[in-house]
């Protein structure tokens, strides 16, 4: 169990919003998704929705459906018999049977396998389960919050995400926005931080940021979102060259408030390229410069190439490939459908 509750800190619209449904949904039971970019603080939120319902004291158990490859996860998830498959010697308690009474949080629930996807719906419609290698039904009295950094409505487009199993999770819905959308929060984040790594870091005085290092922090785009502002402060905390450090972290930043200064600017235009080898952005377009588009653009190709480059290190086995990968089989065949990934000899393995 949590023996402290940990603030959801903020000012802006969506954070009070997020404290309001908190508020209103703990005491219900209803299953609950989180969602939002990695670092934005989903389980946070998913500590306060446990805190502040009947089950607080409870036991509260987290397990993460991005860092166990399938076979795993099952049986971290349901618990096992001795014998029921090898190298188990032992009877283990899943993470449902432990979580019994209490919370299971379900982090990254968007990579989780489409087989596993079944058996846990089949559960959350039951309410019970059998542990591998056993035919005894065990009870299911568990309060299911699951998070994710995907965008479930497509993953169910792209064939990723159970449709039915996304309607029997996404009662509640809670939507954290990138902490870029919202920089009123980010000096109340800032003071929050402060106090507490300046203990924890064993510091004698806390660091004190003026207004100019403020509104550069605050103008920051922040891709990490809440972690990457939690460690740029553990930094300065130990370093304490706060101004070298803002510059350094808004060396690259570019915004667009003024389209006419950007034209005039060109030259100055920062080229965004990546290590796999990516082209630098045409600056010289405004119309291209959706970020939701390049975001898209970069991500498919890294993908490409970090996809391609596993599968010629693995001779072209698509099942060995999905394990280095950690994704599973299926989701591995979509994105080489999608991405139009081909071996030069065509005969790629599948085994």
């Amino acid at each position: 169990m949590l023996s402290k509750i940990p603030p959801i800190i903020g000012v802006s619209p969506n954070i009070q919003s997020i404290k309001e449904l908190i508020a209103h949904v703990a005491d219900t039971g209803l299953n609950v998704v989180i969602s939002g970019e990695s670092g934005v603080g989903k389980e946070i939120v998913a500590q306060n929705l446990y805190h502040s319902s009947p089950r607080a004291g409870k036991p509260f158990v987290k397990i993460n459906c991005a860092a166990l490859p399938e076979g795993l996860l099952e049986s971290e998830l349901f618990g096992y018999e001795p014998g029921a498959f090898t190298g188990a010697g032992r009877r283990k308690k899943g993470k449902f049977e432990l979580a019994h009474g209490g919370v299971l949080l379900l982090d990254e629930i968007g990579d989780m396998s489409l087989p596993l996807q079944a058996k846990l719906l089949h559960v959350l419609q039951g309410g019970s389960f059998s542990p591998l290698g056993s035919e005894r039904e065990v009870k299911a009295d568990t309060w299911v919050i699951a998070s994710t950094n995907h965008e479930l409505d497509k993953d169910i487009v792209s064939g990723n995400f159970r449709e039915d199993l996304y309607y029997r999770l996404n009662i509640i819905k809670i939507q954290i926005t990138p902490l870029r959308t919202r920089p009123e929060d980010i000096s109340p984040l800032i003071d929050y931080y402060l106090k507490i790594y300046t203990s924890e870091l064993n510091r004698k005085n806390s660091l004190k940021l003026d207004d100019d290092i403020r509104k550069m922090l605050s103008a920051y785009h922040w891709p990490g979102n809440v972690r990457e502002l939690q460690n740029i402060l553990k930094r300065m905390l130990v370093l304490g060259n706060c101004e070298q450090i803002v510059q350094e972290l808004t060396a690259n930043a570019c915004t667009f408030d003024d389209p006419a200064a950007v034209s005039a600017n060109q030259d100055k235009a920062p080229n965004l390229i990546n290590p796999f080898g990516i082209g630098p952005v045409d600056f010289s377009d405004l119309s291209a410069l959706s970020l939701k588009k390049v975001k898209k653009e970069v991500f498919d190709k890294v993908e490409k190439e970090v996809i391609t480059y596993v599968l010629q290190q693995t001779g072209w086995n698509r099942s060995k490939a999905s394990g280095i990968l950690k994704i599973s089989y299926k989701t591995l065949l979509y994105k080489i459908e999608d991405l139009n990934i081909s071996q030069p000899n065509g005969n790629d393995r599948k085994d």
